[in-house]
């Protein structure tokens, strides 16, 4: 098929680029001139794994084409995603600016039958303002022209967006439309081969199931860090209790791994939302709301471990950090715990040596250069006059240290484990102190 996908972020990208994989001709279309120059000169603007082989396969194949000119874009598709940014308002409410200016552009431009499809996380009922806005440019231009608006959510991981893409676990459509719904099956078809993974629905049922798997995933986050905060207090080991209770087969193991809390573009900005529209439909959602709490506090969670130790005098002291991005095989920053741990390390007169796989383009970003940060090119450099490591994601890079070396580096000896990847025992045999998350441990010892 002719597809156009409005937006080259993340979700675009993607989307666009796992299309073109299967045989579709895409084109990805973007405001911004100097990223479809680099798109087009092979440079990926994100990290994601197996991303960029593909990108620039379809793209020297003819498959895959990048532009800024969405009107011809639009005359190019049968089928046109919006994949475009919902970012939050001061409310927590998601902004729709950018999504209902691709529908104004599109129904300014549309000259025969098409499927417009919501590929972006947006709130209830946006799919009718979509359509609305488009309807009006097309009676503005004096055109009947017909279209039909489609919610299809992602459900796309970072770090593993192109494999769920590719194989994904199902494919929600919510569309009213049997000629859309054809349209969608047969694009999808490439995907949907050895069982059935669409799952069809109503639009305004398929645009509160994606806000409703994330919230429920943030809400199981926000449930395991309550749990390891009370076993702290009360003595047990949060680990145990996580394999304790996901052997239940109706709890299972996914996402039950406490921490120092969510992040990203989607869980934080997700629950956010859809707080906001339960409270805009007159219904107050406690639950969400203790999710948000619950994350925020865990945020900080980290610092005050480091602070009770050092016994709050940290001017003047340095940390190496482990881990910026806010998960293992992305450098998506936003809303990642180390930004909390940053700021407070900072405030109370500390420097930070740290060390990222990924994340250090993206710090220097949003951080510039400053005399307190030191962004390492390895991971035990982060350790040179470094007090004390701090672990806050779970690369794989930091699973299995040389604890011996670390122990000799460090000048208190001693690990804050934000991400539980270690076991106390072992780190302790090689004379650290060991601060983990809900690990029974109120003050920790060396060995």
């Amino acid at each position: 098929m002719r597809v156009t996908i409005f937006g080259t972020g993340y979700v675009g990208l993607v989307t666009g680029t796992c299309l073109a994989e299967v045989g579709n001709e895409v084109v990805c279309v973007d405001v911004d001139a100097a990223k479809i120059a680099r798109l087009k000169a092979g440079e990926i603007p994100i990290y994601e794994p197996g991303l960029e082989p593909l990108v620039r396969s379809n793209h020297a194949d003819g498959y895959l084409a990048f532009t800024t000119d969405a009107a011809a874009a639009i005359e190019h598709a049968q089928v046109i995603f919006i994949a475009v940014g919902t970012p939050p308002d001061e409310d927590g409410s998601a902004d729709l600016s950018h999504v209902l200016a691709v529908a104004r552009t599109i129904g300014g431009a549309l000259s025969r039958h098409t499927v417009i499809v919501n590929k972006s996380t947006v709130p209830v009922g946006t799919a009718d303002a979509v359509r609305a806005a488009i309807a009006a440019e097309l009676a503005a231009r004096g055109s009947a022209v017909e279209f039909d608006v489609v919610s299809n959510p992602e459900f796309l991981k970072e770090g593993n967006a192109v494999q769920d893409f590719m194989r994904p676990d199902r494919i929600v459509i919510g569309a009213e439309s049997e000629r859309a719904i054809e349209v969608i099956r047969s694009l999808y078809a490439p995907f949907n081969r050895n069982h059935e993974r669409i799952v069809l629905m109503d639009v305004r049922s398929a645009e509160l199931t994606k806000y409703a798997a994330n919230a429920m995933l943030a809400t199981k986050i926000s449930f395991m860090n309550e749990m390891a905060n009370i076993a702290e207090k009360v003595g047990a080991d949060i680990e145990h209790v996580r394999r304790g209770i996901g052997s239940d087969p109706r709890i299972g193991y996914h996402f039950i791994y406490p921490g120092i809390g969510y992040g990203g573009s989607c869980f934080p900005k997700d629950v956010r939302a859809l707080e906001h529209t339960a409270r805009a439909h007159g219904y107050e959602s406690r639950v969400l709301q203790a999710v948000e709490a619950v994350n925020t506090r865990q945020k900080h969670k980290l610092f005050g471990l480091v602070e009770r130790h050092f016994d709050a005098a940290l001017q003047g002291r340095t940390f190496a950090l482990w881990g910026l991005a806010f998960k293992p095989n992305t450098d998506d920053m936003r809303e990642a715990p180390s930004l909390a741990l940053l700021e407070a390390l900072w405030n109370a007169g500390a420097r930070v040596r740290a060390y990222d796989p990924e994340a250090a383009t993206e710090t220097r970003r949003i951080f510039g250069e400053r005399p307190d940060l030191h962004l390492c090119e390895r991971p035990y450099d982060a350790l040179q006059d470094a007090d004390a490591l701090i672990v806050a994601t779970e690369w794989k890079a930091f699973r299995s240290p040389d604890f011996e070396r670390i122990a000799g580096m460090l000048r208190e000896r001693v690990i804050f484990d934000g991400r539980n990847i270690y076991q106390p025992a072992t780190v302790e045999a090689a004379g650290l102190a060991y601060y983990g998350i809900g690990r029974g441990r109120s003050v920790a010892h060396p060995a």
